[in-house]
């Protein structure tokens, strides 16, 4: 087993020891898409210990010419801004003391949109961008945070997350780097969800 594996394998212990992964409801992902199973971030993120370990392992994953080229890590809400800022943090601990600090920009989302305030649209202009992740579905979310930072006069090097499903139908053009890939049982769009159509209520947690 690689050191990269055993990374990878001790990351699922995590995401399972705290229960993470949720089975057996009907979950609406938000999206435009329903399914059975639901990688809850929220049960995980409420640990920020859990947090900055996981982003320490991530981190240990990505090539060194990424982290060292990153000057900004961005990321959408919830999640996603969390990571992305203790993602910051580590690179400037990993890092020279003469090196420039590494910046954070969160995302908001507006709808299904994701924007940036004019800022950090000035913050990552001419910046080479890390975009970060807690649980990759569609990509699609991901993928338009992308757009933004090259739509302000950013670059985006890669993206980083925690989880990946393996469903993405979206691409950041951009490579990315999972600590975990989870394949994810079949997804509906909301209009032909057959849970719907049973009249199975939309978990609620």
């Amino acid at each position: 087993m690689t050191r990269q594996d055993d990374i990878r394998q001790r990351a699922l212990g995590e995401l399972r020891r705290y229960e993470v992964l949720m089975l057996d409801g009907h979950f609406d992902y938000g999206n435009g898409y329903h399914g059975p199973a639901y990688l809850n971030p929220h049960q995980l993120l409420r640990y920020p210990s859990t947090i900055w370990r996981l982003a320490q392992d991530l981190l240990d994953l990505v090539p060194d010419e990424v982290t060292a080229a990153a000057d900004v890590v961005a990321g959408p809400p919830t999640g996603g801004a969390l990571l992305a800022h203790t993602i910051a943090g580590l690179l400037d601990s990993r890092r020279s003391l003469t090196h420039p600090p590494c910046s954070f920009a969160p995302f908001e989302k507006k709808g299904k949109t994701p924007s940036l305030r004019p800022f950090y649209q000035h913050l990552v202009k001419g910046r080479r961008v890390l975009l970060a992740d807690d649980v990759r579905n569609t990509g699609q979310m991901v993928a338009g945070c992308a757009d933004r930072i090259r739509e302000a006069g950013g670059s985006v090097l890669a993206v980083v997350c925690i989880c990946d499903r393996l469903e993405a139908i979206a691409d950041p053009g951009a490579p990315v780097y999972p600590l975990v890939e989870y394949p994810a049982p079949p997804n509906y769009p909301a209009a032909e969800c057959p849970l719907c159509k049973a009249g199975v209520a939309v978990t609620a947690f």
